[in-house]
């Protein structure tokens, strides 16, 4: 990929479309666009935009992610998250290019006793997981050139995240009751954004063969795994608070919200360190370095 080559980045007010397109500079033209200039939920809009920005690579963070309210907004989240990356390939096949799309730990359901590897049979247990197995099915079934990255519990300096909750609420909270049987890896925002680019510069290199020959979908998390109550824990043993909430630890089951979680999300990325040459941060690593620059 050379300067003269189109990235088109989606989603670029949201935690990962922000930092990618910050990561992704230098490797072509950044072509960074928010859901006012590329909203999935307008399937003629996305097609006449890539057409006329002709990128060599599409990123597409964008997505529908207010998990609970997407059981009651059932289509949209389809539309957005089913529909959408599939009209997406179907542009990138036909202008050669390659995409990266984004998908998610919520397309397992959770009873697996280890770490999911990605040729683990699918289960969605909520509308928001289901929708997002459909955009993966959508671009399998297109055939471009494509990676599809599932990542799990992100969290960033910007957005809406649980950092950023466990943060607000420690500045007046003395002690939080916290989910502690769910398990997973939080993966910052930047991580994914620089392995990316690490990725993006390989294929840059090799040319769209290379896409063709990756293709296929992989598991993006930082390495290890935790509890969210855990989770909460370290940032708040890792933040310089004044003041540090107790954490009590409780079952999913006193905490319900309209859409189900899975209690395992653990994945494993040993299929992206191998393919790529790459090695994930522990999970905890990438916390101390998030902060720090806070």
């Amino acid at each position: 990929m050379t300067m003269e080559r189109n990235i088109l980045v989606t989603g670029v007010n949201g935690q990962v479309g922000f930092e990618l397109a910050r990561s992704l500079q230098g490797l072509g033209r950044v072509v960074a666009l928010d859901r006012q200039q590329f909203d999935l939920s307008d399937l003629d809009q996305i097609r006449r935009v890539i057409r006329e920005s002709k990128p060599a690579l599409i990123v597409n963070p964008a997505a529908y992610t207010a998990v609970d309210q997407a059981e009651q907004e059932v289509d949209l989240a389809m539309r957005i998250n089913g529909e959408a990356p599939g009209v997406i390939a179907e542009e990138a096949r036909s202008l050669g290019a390659a995409l990266v799309h984004f998908s998610t730990d919520y397309v397992f359901d959770g009873t697996k006793a280890g770490a999911y590897v990605e040729t683990d049979a699918t289960n969605p247990q909520n509308v928001y997981g289901s929708s997002k197995l459909a955009g993966e099915q959508a671009i399998a079934q297109v055939g471009c050139a494509s990676l599809v990255l599932r990542t799990s519990w992100v969290y960033g300096l910007r957005g809406k995240n649980f950092l950023l909750t466990m943060l607000r609420l420690a500045a007046d909270k003395p002690s939080l009751r916290i989910v502690g049987d769910q398990h997973g890896a939080p993966t910052w925002s930047k991580t994914i954004a620089t392995l990316v680019a690490h990725i993006a510069a390989q294929g840059g290199i090799e040319g769209n063969d290379w896409w063709r020959a990756k293709s296929g979908v992989y598991h993006l998390c930082a390495g290890g795994s935790t509890t969210w109550a855990d989770f909460a824990r370290a940032i708040f043993d890792t933040s310089a608070l004044e003041k540090k909430p107790s954490v009590e630890p409780i079952p999913a089951s006193e905490y319900p919200t309209p859409a189900k979680r899975p209690a395992n999300s653990r994945m494993s990325c040993g299929k992206l360190e191998a393919a790529f040459g790459l090695k994930v941060p522990q999970w905890d690593d990438a916390l101390r370095l998030c902060l720090a620059e806070r």
